[in-house]
């Protein structure tokens, strides 16, 4: 699972490494990102732009946003049997910008948390899934959800799933209009190799 993730990169940065467009001045860099926060997301392949969007997907239908508390996950192996997720897989894929992602692992009845980032240190972005949504008084919300993969190696130790991280190659074909067998091969976990974990102390 994904469950909390960070942009440790300035915006300028960000913007060179990922090769992106605007990023909305609602974003606050620097920090960590939690269910039911605005996170960056990126859904339009040309214009590249970076917007805020509330983490944990709330379907067209949903009666109010409480259901993307639950949601802020999806399986790559499920999402054309989750009525909640088949809709957005098809037509509404997105990339979520990203620097690093925890994971917690219980050590002599302790939680530790263990931050994941590239070997190089690179920027990266996650795999996603993005929804529109109203309400009866009009008040409107786009959410994203951060599809997840099983454990590469290195992830595995500390838990078995862990979010689908798009390489170079495939970041953008993510975007496109592409076979679903095609998107589907995308969903694997990142290479054990070019990856490193950290120890963290955290209040």
């Amino acid at each position: 699972m994904c469950g909390r993730f960070t942009i440790m990169i300035q915006p300028e940065q960000l913007q060179l490494e990922l090769d992106l467009g605007s990023i909305s001045s609602s974003l606050i860099f620097m920090k960590d990102f939690y269910p039911g926060s605005g996170i960056p997301v990126v859904v339009n392949a040309e214009s590249r732009d970076v917007e805020l969007f509330y983490w944990g997907l709330v379907p067209s239908w949903a009666k109010d946003v409480s259901i993307g508390r639950k949601m802020f996950n999806a399986r790559s192996e499920t999402l054309l049997e989750k009525p909640s997720y088949k809709t957005s897989f098809l037509r509404r894929r997105c990339l979520i910008p990203a620097s690093g992602f925890y994971e917690w692992k219980n050590t002599n009845g302790k939680k530790i948390p263990h931050y994941f980032s590239l070997k190089n240190e690179n920027a990266f972005t996650f795999a996603g899934l993005w929804e529109y949504w109203m309400d009866a008084a009009g008040n409107e919300l786009y959410s994203a959800t951060i599809i997840t993969c099983a454990a590469n190696q290195l992830v595995l130790a500390y838990h078995d799933r862990m979010p689908v991280i798009l390489n170079q190659e495939n970041r953008w074909k993510w975007m496109e209009d592409r076979p679903i067998a095609e998107l589907s091969s995308f969903l694997l976990p990142y290479e054990s190799d070019q990856m490193q974990v950290q120890m963290l102390q955290m209040e």
